[in-house]
């Protein structure tokens, strides 16, 4: 039983692919962070290399994976139990994100720590669009909207924290495989919702956005039911998304339009004992 780290994408995908995608909903965040570092390089993230590990249980099968690609936390994806005492010998890890009960186990093995999020992947059941829809309606993004599209995921970003450095290569990105769903009213668009590319079957939801002037009209909710739509029509298996569990209205939109709880993943930082 042991890790094995690399910080080569196709040496990891290689070993750990077939794993990851027997369980695409738990593993979507490696998925998909792998698949933008085959793309896009080592670099896709930041500058330093990304490490990437397999964990091979006792009958040798890969039962186990992370992905930290710095500045970012660690990933874990599903790993079992045992193998946490190892990665802990083998890694000095700044902090964790992973299932609520792997991040609280990884943790009590460091002096202090502190949760910074918490968040919570749903999975679509059965669609259920707004009703009645907001006014306007919904259409694919294109590369003429790529100045506002590259805005809006910069606010988007500011907003919830995150790093806004890769929004011109997301919206490249989506738009080229018309993963960008905008709701217009009066031909004026007021929200957004991204698709990531499909991958094991699975897609995720996210870049939900709305700026402030149109908000409190449905249009969030419209506009990801439509995204969510097209994903399936398009032969997705699995339609996923991830919500912070600090904003109930969020969480409620998405539960009425269809979204069925799945689990839960902690956001853990490593504090000095």
């Amino acid at each position: 039983m042991t890790w094995t780290f690399t910080d080569d994408v196709d040496a990891f995908l290689e070993a750990a692919e077939a794993s990851l995608s027997a369980r695409p909903a738990e593993n979507t965040l490696l998925l998909t962070v792998t698949a933008t570092l085959r793309a896009e390089g080592p670099g896709a993230y930041g500058p330093e290399p990304p490490v990437l590990g397999w964990w091979r249980g006792a009958d040798g099968e890969v039962s186990g994976a992370l992905v930290h690609t710095p500045p970012f936390p660690p990933v874990l994806g599903t790993v079992p139990p045992e193998a946490l005492g190892p990665l802990t010998g083998a890694l000095v890890l700044p902090g964790i994100n992973a299932d609520r009960a792997t991040a609280l186990l990884l943790a009590s093995r460091w002096p202090r720590h502190r949760v910074d999020e918490e968040h919570r992947l749903y999975r679509l059941g059965t669609l259920v669009p707004p009703s009645p829809a907001p006014a306007g309606l919904p259409r694919t993004a294109t590369a003429a909207d790529r100045a506002l599209l590259v805005d809006w995921i910069r606010a988007f970003g500011e907003e919830t924290g995150q790093d806004g450095e890769r929004a011109e290569r997301i919206v490249d990105t989506r738009t080229a495989h018309g993963g960008l769903t905008l709701w217009e009213n009066g031909g004026v668009p007021v929200s957004m919702a991204g698709v990531s590319l499909r991958i094991a079957g699975a897609v995720r939801v996210a870049t939900v956005y709305t700026p402030p002037e149109h908000r409190g009209r449905g249009y969030a909710a419209a506009v990801t039911a439509q995204a969510s739509r097209l994903a399936r029509e398009d032969g997705a298996r699995e339609v996923l998304l991830f919500t912070d569990l600090a904003n109930p209205t969020s969480n409620g939109v998405y539960r009425r339009i269809g979204y069925e709880a799945v689990s839960d993943r902690l956001l853990i930082t490593a504090e000095p004992g």
